[in-house]
């Protein structure tokens, strides 16, 4: 809700406030990595996603996962 209130950094900060409590928690990751795309960090977030992946056991939420950072490398800008 921060996040949509006052925006991605508000929301990137609240997390990182509680990162030792949430490391093994998958949907900080996945929030995690939606914020940092919103912000434009595309290679933090890519990290974020492969974190959230690795703590998805469920094959639809995997799935999920693996599409959102695949569209969002697909976005990247080549060098």
């Amino acid at each position: 809700m921060t996040a949509e209130v006052e925006g991605p950094a508000s929301g990137l900060a609240l997390l990182d406030a509680d990162a030792d409590r949430t490391v093994r928690f998958q949907p900080a990751w996945a929030t995690r990595a939606e914020l940092l795309a919103r912000l434009g960090r595309d290679a933090e977030a890519a990290t974020a996603y492969d974190h959230a992946i690795a703590l998805t056991h469920e094959t639809p939420a995997r799935r999920h996962l693996e599409g959102r950072r695949a569209a969002l490398l697909e976005r990247a800008p080549r060098p």
